[in-house]
């Protein structure tokens, strides 16, 4: 079956064919959430309120195609707050706090030399790399996630590939 009758299906409150879809999508979701937000527990949290939020509003998805840029966009949302919410508490709690972060072993191999090159780039052009390199996405694709446009969205993937090969070399 096709993933555009599976969508069907479960904008059409077919329950198992939206746990399919999750089952597809969760390992290039987690490991978005995860390099955007730097740790476990938020990402595990950001994909948490992803699915959540996707499970209860599929039913307004208009475009069935469109489902994997809908939850992207749905999870792009998800870890902007998160980020907002990490700032807020940095600012109010102690450092001692942020040296429990744990370790994602079991869930794929952590890259530090990745971690590091994608810490170079700004918050946007680290979102188009890994809705990229991650999600797969192309340039309109990512353009509709982040309001950008399609031309821009390429320069700004452009220079942050070479940003991040310099680093990496």
């Amino acid at each position: 079956m096709k993933e555009k009758e599976i969508v069907k299906k479960a904008i059409d409150g077919n329950v198992d064919a939206f746990c399919f879809l999750y089952g597809k999508y969760k390992s290039k979701l987690y490991s978005y959430a995860y390099y955007k937000l730097g740790n476990r527990s938020d990402a595990e949290d950001a994909v948490s309120d992803c699915v959540l939020s996707a499970f209860e509003q599929i039913n307004k998805l208009k475009n069935p195609e469109a489902f994997s840029s809908w939850i992207f966009r749905i999870l792009y949302c998800s870890c902007t707050s998160a980020v907002k919410e990490q700032i807020n508490q940095r600012n109010t709690d102690d450092i001692e706090n942020y040296f429990n972060i744990s370790s994602d072993k079991d869930m794929f191999v952590e890259r530090e030399e990745l971690k590091q090159a994608l810490s170079l780039l700004g918050e946007e052009e680290r979102n188009i790399v890994l809705l990229t390199v991650i999600a797969g996405f192309n340039s309109k694709e990512i353009a509709k996630i982040t309001g950008l446009s399609a031309v821009n969205v390429r320069q700004k993937r452009s220079r942050s590939l070479a940003k991040m090969r310099k680093e990496l070399e």
